[in-house]
C-alpha cells in the first residue's frame, strides 16, 4: 500500500515566471509534510517549455524558496539518486518509456489531422453534445500503423484509455473521488514533434522518483485519472493524493493580479519578513488549532496533518498578513532588525556608506525608536526620512500646527531651554516643555505638536526624547529655530 512506503514528496515548478503564492504554499505544505513524517522533500524542475523557460525565473524560484526557509533533500544544487531533476535532461528516459508504451500497446499512433478533429467537433455541435475525441485510429492494425508512419504521415501518440474501468483515489482532503474511464478520452501523450506532454512525463517522473504522496493544487484534480492510468500501465504503485483548495482573493474569486500581488517576489521586495510570510502561508487552508495564529516552523511541522487542510478555498487576507508581519517584526532583536532594514534604507538612497561602529549604533537606535510602529521593513525609509536629510514640508494638520499663532514664541522658548540643558537628550523633555506652555497660557499639546513638526515634519513618530537623541543637539536646535519661517 502507498501509505506504508517511505514518504517522498515533490514540488515541481516550471521556470517560466515568478513563484506564485499558491505555488509557494504548495511547496510549504509538501516540505512540512516531509519533515513531519521524516521523509524526503524533492524539487523537480519542469522545464520542457523551451520558449518560455528562463534562467532568471529558475534562479528567482530557488531564491524565493530559500527566502521562505524551505530546503530540499534532492533536486537542483542538492543532487540525489533519481535525477536528473530537470525534465529537459530526462529525454532518454522518456524515449525508453515511449518505446515501451508503443510496444505494449498502451500508446498508439493517431493520424487524425486538425481537419479531422474539427469535423468531429462540428458533428458534436450539430448533435448538441460535448465533444470528445473519437479514437478511430485505435482500430488500425500494427502493420497499417507502421506503414503510415514509414510513409511520413504525421501522428501523435495517444494513451489507450481502458474501457469500463473505475479510477478512484482516497484524497486526504476531499475524501473518496471516483472517475470512470468513459469520462477520460484517449489523450495525447506525445506530440507530433516527439515531445511528451505534461500528464505523461509528470506520471513517469513521479513513478521513477518513487513519489509516495502528491500534494498539489485542486486545479490538478482533472489530471489525476490520466496520471493514474499511466501508473497502472507501468505496473507501478499509485501515490496518495491531497488536492489543496485554491487561494482566493478578498472578493472570493481565484487570487489574481486584479486584486493584488500574486508573486512571492513582490512581497519580498516590499519588505515582508520571511518568518511572517511562512506563518501566513501556513494558515491559508490549515490551522494548528482554533487559537494559534503565530507559530514557528517547528510548531507547524509538529502539528502538520494533511487531514487538517480545509476543503474550502482560503481567503488571502492582506490585513491578517500585515498583522502577522508586525508581530514578527516587533519581536525581532534591534540588531537583527537593523540588518534586515538596511538594504531598504540603502535602496532609498540613505546610508550608502561604510557602516562603522558609530553608524551601526545610530542605525540600531533609529530602528529601536521606530520598531513599535512598523509592519513592513520597507516602511522605515518613508517614516524616517526626516533623519536622513531635510525636514519634509509639513502638510494638513501638521502644517496647521506649525502655523499656529503661538508657534514661533513656543518653539523659540523651547529651543532656548533645550540649549541650556546639561544632558542630551534631556532625561525629561516634558519637565522642560511644561513650564513654557504654562507661561504662554496654552495646553502642553499646543507646544508638543509644533515641536514634533519642526523636528520631523510630522505629528507622529517616535518619542520626542528619541527624536532629539537621533538628531543630536545641534540639528535639533537648528530645526526648532528655523521651522516657523518654513510655513509663514
Amino acid at each position: 500500500m502507498a501509505s506504508h512506503r517511505p514518504v517522498r514528496v515533490r514540488f515541481a515548478p516550471s521556470p517560466t515566471g515568478m513563484l506564485h503564492l499558491g505555488g509557494a504554499r504548495t511547496a510549504l505544505f509538501n516540505w512540512a509534510f516531509a519533515r513531519r513524517e521524516g521523509g524526503t522533500f524533492l524539487l523537480r524542475v519542469e522545464d520542457t517549455d523551451t520558449e518560455r523557460n528562463s534562467e532568471e525565473s529558475l534562479r528567482s524560484i530557488l531564491d524565493c524558496l530559500r527566502w521562505l526557509g524551505l530546503d530540499w533533500d534532492e533536486g537542483p544544487e542538492a543532487g540525489g539518486d533519481v535525477g536528473p531533476y530537470f525534465q529537459s535532461e530526462r529525454g532518454e528516459f522518456y524515449a525508453q518509456s515511449i518505446a515501451r508504451g508503443v510496444e505494449e500497446g498502451w500508446l498508439y499512433r493517431c493520424f487524425a489531422t486538425a481537419e479531422d478533429l474539427e469535423q468531429q467537433r462540428e458533428h458534436a455541435r450539430a448533435a448538441k453534445k460535448n465533444w470528445r475525441f473519437d479514437p478511430t485510429s485505435r482500430g488500425l492494425s500494427q502493420e497499417d500503423s507502421d506503414a503510415r508512419a514509414a510513409a511520413g504521415d504525421s501522428f501523435v501518440l495517444r494513451f489507450r484509455v481502458p474501457d469500463h474501468e473505475e479510477i478512484g483515489i482516497d484524497d486526504h482532503i476531499r475524501g473518496r473521488v471516483v472517475f470512470q474511464s468513459e469520462e477520460v478520452e484517449d489523450w495525447v501523450a506525445v506530440r507530433s514533434d516527439g515531445n511528451p506532454t505534461y500528464n505523461f512525463v509528470c506520471a513517469l517522473d513521479d513513478a521513477a522518483m518513487s513519489i509516495s504522496h502528491v500534494i498539489r493544487g485542486e486545479e490538478h484534480l482533472v489530471n489525476t485519472p490520466k496520471q493514474i492510468l499511466v501508473y497502472r500501465a507501468l505496473g507501478e504503485p499509485e501515490p496518495s493524493y491531497a488536492h489543496v483548495p485554491l487561494i482566493l482573493g478578498q472578493d472570493g474569486k481565484k487570487l489574481s493580479k486584479r486584486t493584488g500581488d500574486t508573486a512571492l517576489g513582490d512581497y519580498i521586495a516590499k519588505g515582508y519578513l520571511p518568518q511572517a510570510m511562512f506563518n501566513f502561508l501556513g494558515l491559508l487552508g490549515f490551522s494548528i488549532d482554533d487559537a494559534t495564529d503565530v507559530f514557528t516552523p517547528e510548531e507547524l511541522i509538529a502539528a502538520f496533518d494533511l487531514k487538517r487542510i480545509n476543503k474550502s478555498g482560503a481567503i488571502f487576507d492582506q490585513d491578517r498578513l500585515h498583522w502577522i508581519c508586525g508581530e514578527y517584526l516587533r519581536s525581532m532583536s534591534v540588531r537583527d532588525l537593523a540588518q534586515a532594514v538596511l538594504p531598504h534604507l540603502q535602496q532609498a538612497g540613505f546610508l550608502n556608506c561604510a557602516m562603522d561602529s558609530a553608524k551601526t549604533a545610530w542605525l540600531e537606535q533609529l530602528v529601536a525608536a521606530f520598531q513599535p510602529r512598523l509592519t513592513l521593513l520597507s516602511e522605515l525609509p518613508a517614516q524616517a526620512a526626516a533623519f536622513f536629510g531635510e525636514v519634509p514640508t509639513p502638510e494638513g494638520k501638521a502644517a496647521k500646527a506649525l502655523a499656529a499663532e503661538q508657534a514661533p514664541v513656543l518653539l523659540s522658548a523651547v529651543a532656548d531651554a533645550l540649549e541650556g540643558a546639561n544632558d542630551w537628550p534631556p532625561q525629561d523633555v516634558m519637565a522642560i516643555a511644561k513650564p513654557i506652555a504654562e507661561a504662554q497660557g496654552v495646553g502642553l499639546g499646543k507646544l508638543m505638536q509644533p515641536m514634533r513638526v519642526a523636528l520631523t515634519g510630522s505629528l507622529g513618530g517616535p518619542e520626542l526624547k528619541d527624536i532629539l537623541a537621533l538628531l543630536g543637539r545641534e540639528q535639533s536646535l537648528a530645526r526648532l529655530r528655523s521651522a516657523v519661517p518654513k510655513v509663514s
